[in-house]
């Protein structure tokens, strides 16, 4: 009897000094992480004032997400907060805030990248969402954004219990940058209209919380109570998916104006203030997309790099020093 509690006892001390070794190592590459260096190759935006630009730019603002962590006047806001530790809130990006000394290259960097123009990369940001954005939609994005009257707000805010910041050292929660391919071009221009084509196109704006190829799961970064992303993929849905809620193009649409399924249960964690801004016609082609038959369409709406390889981009040490569809 006095051997099986010893022998428990000594156990239970191992497994201690494991967990909290395995912890401390976690902080520590955490921090790594956060500081590493990561090499883009510059690419400059143009910035215009031409009018039809900039509303190209306020629609993408409006509909791609950007008002769900900045706020519709840019002066940013808090989009999480479960009173668990978690607590997130996007930082004021008018020229009084975080980007009143970026040059043409660092929006590129930031967007489409997830990297500042330090070289460091951003925690809390969707740039696999942005990443194959055309030329031409990022300079809109960034022309309406640098129109933005200076006013004071909020300032950026990354609070996550230790269990996370533990598992992004350990590369159980990615960033942005570790995800992305950084050596892919930006698309070419998508012709509007309820297409294949253009739905793909808008279906990258799903792939920070589906994954790169849609297939959906746990959000990276996201709270222990947020739901599973569900399963979007392409020709691949059965009867008890959760896009055969929506048998037609009008009942989808309406998810997306009411955040709400079409028996009238309410969806948790989509960003419906973004997606209820999508056009008809793009909001149409999103769905014709993801109910596109087997085969239709070539898989390669991401620009995530290939499970289990890092991103192409260089990335250097730097020394001591973390949506759309869930069912």
């Amino acid at each position: 009897m006095k051997r099986w509690i010893k022998w428990t006892a000594g156990s239970a001390l191992l497994l201690g000094v494991i967990v909290v070794a395995t912890a401390a190592s976690g902080l520590y590459l955490a921090e790594q992480k956060r500081n590493r260096y990561i090499d883009i190759k510059p690419r400059p935006v143009a910035y215009t004032t031409d009018a039809q630009t900039i509303e190209r730019g306020r629609y993408l603002y409006a509909s791609r997400g950007c008002t769900d962590c900045h706020g519709a006047q840019g002066t940013g806001r808090e989009f999480v907060n479960d009173g668990k530790g978690t607590r997130l809130a996007g930082p004021n990006i008018t020229p009084a805030g975080v980007v009143a000394r970026y040059q043409p290259e660092d929006w590129n960097s930031v967007i489409r990248h997830g990297v500042k123009p330090n070289g460091r990369p951003v925690l809390v940001m969707p740039s696999e969402d942005y990443n194959r954005f055309t030329n031409d939609d990022l300079n809109a994005l960034v022309s309406y954004v640098r129109q933005f009257p200076a006013k004071e707000g909020t300032p950026a805010v990354i609070e996550l219990p230790h269990p996370a910041w533990v598992l992004y050292g350990l590369g159980a929660i990615p960033d942005a940058a570790s995800r992305i391919d950084h050596q892919l071009a930006p698309l070419r221009p998508t012709p509007a209209g309820v297409t294949l084509a253009n739905g793909q196109y808008v279906a990258n704006m799903c792939i920070g919380c589906h994954g790169a190829n849609l297939s959906g799961g746990k959000i990276p970064g996201g709270p222990p109570d947020w739901p599973a992303a569900a399963d979007i993929r392409p020709g691949t849905h059965s009867a008890d998916s959760a896009l055969a809620r929506y048998p037609n193009a009008a009942s989808f649409v309406a998810m997306l104006r009411t955040g709400k399924r079409p028996d009238g249960t309410p969806i948790q964690v989509m960003p419906f203030e973004s997606l209820g801004q999508l056009s008809d016609v793009d909001a149409q082609a999103l769905y014709l997309y993801l109910n596109a038959p087997p085969g239709s369409v070539k898989q390669d709406v991401g620009s995530t790099a290939p499970s289990g390889q890092k991103s192409s981009a260089n990335t250097l040490p730097s020394g001591p020093g973390g949506l759309k569809l869930p069912g």
